[in-house]
């Protein structure tokens, strides 16, 4: 859901603060790893005033922004709330509390209740006048008291709601007031909530619900059904906003959406090629290596004790200092790590096995990599999967790419990035592993040819190079109406070094430690963990790359073999496109310039959360998923010699470098 781009997502407090640490921790990957803008809700129940404090300087200071300031429910076991000594009695003493002690911080929102609080209903299911009255009044005070934004209580009858809004206009309410949909997945569930809440359910839906109610699949597609009449009715009334309730139960509520138009599960957009964390310290982040593209919450968890975030251009490639490696770099969701045990802790008897199994991957045989913490392939990577195929069987172990991409519309579903109205620009990369053998041979071919550039480390540190480490190559740019230019992703020689390190130890930490010691296959890894370099390679002509005349379908081109791009590693390339030093130097780890922090100046506040999406689903469990790269080969190799390889390989990266949007 969060590829949908929700305005923010909810984490719920547990009654009592029984899940008070559970609540932070989710709260902060939900910011911080996951990003998408969170809102934490707190409550005042058995929650003395320093425990209060504790949650929201430990929100602050992850860049969380947004609270849902609530009473709270009675605890397990007790009928009626009771407030604590040193505790608040409502959540209007807390909203005080927030806007007395941290300003204009943090954004927020209260509960609104179309039918009345519950306590305040009768046991006829209904409010009286007096007390519907003095709860709406009681919802003044709140937003009175710095409420910037109320989220209704579920109901079933829009009416009512509609109701609801007119009548908090009608005492001089004027915060947005955002209706909370909650689809109906299973019979039991339904009724449970409706008694909890007291909310009226209108005969109609009693009437539809009986003859199914044993049919949990007949429940759900009539859920789907009403939520989206329902909220037709409230779209259609003026009201610009949905705010939807899924109980971790994702699908209704996305195929509501759908049903009202409102997402596609096709042309979902990415403001950049790779999603920016809602945290208000990185806010403005807009350049990343692009190293990490299959990694970012990785590389999220990595940078997170940066002091500032580069803005515009990546700068001196020696300031950034990155975290250590630990532990946090290699643990895998309980699901992932069962798909990966599956899938690559099979028997390996030589290179060949490890080349098929990165060919598996590509081909689409293969959900899991240990390089990435992506789900599968992505769409573009499907279109040139065979071909992909074919490089990783001749010793090029690929894990990172990019297609060249020559001025293609900021929409393209392939390659696309930013919205609508600018144009993008890539220049070709590709990242592999591959034998020292190979790596000379590439190297002596690639003297021919100015426009590649390349860095090359071993675990060890020995670098093999054309390029200086202070050399920062920005490899992709956009160009939009009313901006500057746009370069989000880099090629940094000094970060190489540093991902250099995680790159190998996935190797160990994340293939070879599926195997029992002593097992052969564990033994062949690490041989080639010890002995293989990482390649990082630029193709710095992209002007033959996917471009203006794909503008209007939209997809990726095939590239003819006797094209410009086919042939650009023979017939050489304008030197005015870039000059490189003809000849690679190998020099150990220790003469890389030392890292410490970045010196641009970095706006460090945000504003409280904006209303402006029309659908800003309820999130508790999430599923992330990013962007990545593939190439696009055109050639096979049919010789066995690593300088024969390398010969028949490179016009295969470079049409990979002009032809495609890649995978990680």
């Amino acid at each position: 859901m969060v590829a949908h781009n929700p305005s923010f997502c909810d984490i719920t407090w547990g009654a009592g603060g029984s899940t008070a640490d559970l609540t932070l921790d989710i709260a902060n990957k939900m910011q911080n790893i996951i990003c998408v803008e969170s809102m934490m809700h707190l409550t005042c129940t058995n929650m003395p005033v320093e425990k209060i404090d504790h949650a929201l300087e430990t929100i602050k200071s992850n860049g969380i922004q947004n609270v849902l300031a609530l009473r709270g429910d009675p605890p397990h076991g007790q009928d009626k709330f009771v407030q604590v000594e040193g505790g608040f009695a409502c959540a209007l003493d807390l909203v005080k509390h927030i806007r007395a002690k941290y300003g204009d911080y943090f954004g927020i929102t209260v509960a609104g209740y179309p039918e009345a609080h519950p306590d305040a209903i009768g046991d006829n299911g209904l409010a009286t006048l007096e007390a519907y009255q003095n709860d709406l009044a009681y919802l003044k005070r709140k937003v009175d008291a710095g409420a910037d934004l109320i989220v209704t209580q579920l109901f079933y009858d829009t009416d009512i709601f509609l109701k609801f809004v007119n009548d908090c206009r009608q005492i001089g309410i004027n915060c947005p007031i955002v209706p909370g949909i909650m689809p109906i997945n299973n019979y039991k569930g339904f009724l449970r909530m409706t008694g909890f809440c007291k909310t009226k359910i209108p005969d109609e839906i009693t009437a539809a619900l009986e003859p199914i109610k044993d049919n949990d699949e007949a429940v759900k597609a009539y859920g789907i059904h009403l939520g989206t009449e329902m909220c037709r009715k409230i779209l259609a009334n003026g009201i610009k906003t949905l705010h939807l309730y899924t109980l971790n139960m994702e699908k209704s509520a996305l195929a509501i959406l759908m049903n009202l138009g409102l997402i596609e599960e096709s042309k979902i957009s990415r403001p950049l090629p790779w999603r920016r964390p809602a945290n208000v310290f990185r806010v403005k982040e807009d350049v990343r290596p692009i190293f990490w593209a299959n990694r970012p919450k990785s590389y999220i968890s990595r940078t997170i004790g940066w002091d500032q975030y580069p803005q515009g251009r990546w700068g001196d490639s020696r300031n950034p200092s990155y975290g250590a490696l630990s532990d946090h770099q290699f643990m895998r969701p309980r699901a992932r790590d069962k798909k990966l045990q599956e899938e690559w802790a099979t028997p390996l008897k030589s290179i060949d096995d490890i080349q098929e199994k990165f060919q598996s991957y590509c081909l689409g045989k293969l959900r899991s990599s240990p390089w990435s913490e992506l789900d599968g392939l992505q769409p573009e990577t499907k279109i040139i999967h065979e071909q992909l195929g074919k490089i990783n069987l001749k010793g090029f172990l690929t894990i990172n790419s990019q297609p060249a991409v020559n001025g293609e519309r900021s929409d393209s579903p392939s390659v696309g990035w930013g919205g609508p109205g600018g144009y993008v620009y890539q220049k070709a990369y590709l990242e592999f592993f591959c034998s020292p053998e190979k790596l000379d041979a590439l190297v002596k071919k690639c003297k021919s040819f100015p426009s590649l550039t390349y860095v090359a480390v071993n675990k060890t540190g020995n670098l093999v190079s054309n390029i200086s480490v202070k050399d920062v190559n920005a490899v992709t740019w956009g160009v939009f109406p009313a901006k500057e230019i746009i370069q989000p992703t880099v090629v940094d020689p000094a970060s190489f070094v540093v991902w250099k390190d995680e790159a190998f130890e996935i190797w160990s930490r994340s293939w070879s430690a599926l195997y029992p010691d002593g097992d052969p296959s564990k033994k062949l890894l690490e041989q080639i963990q010890n002995s293989y370099y990482l390649v990082s390679l630029v193709d710095n002509n992209y002007m033959d790359g996917m471009g203006g005349q794909n503008r209007v379908s939209g997809h990726l081109p095939r590239t003819d073999p006797g094209s410009s791009s086919h042939q650009l590693l023979k017939i050489g390339t304008d030197p005015s496109l870039g000059q490189t030093s003809p000849h690679a130097t190998r020099h150990p780890t220790s003469s890389i310039p030392p890292l410490d922090s970045f010196h641009e100046s970095f706006l460090l506040f945000r504003k409280q959360l904006k209303i402006g999406c029309v659908a800003t689903p309820d999130l508790t469990c999430f599923h992330s998923k990013g962007f990545a790269c593939v190439e696009h080969f055109t050639s096979s190799l049919i010789r066995n010699s690593p300088e024969a390889d390398v010969e028949k390989s490179l016009p295969s990266i470079e049409s990979c470098f002009m032809t495609v949007s890649a995978l990680q």
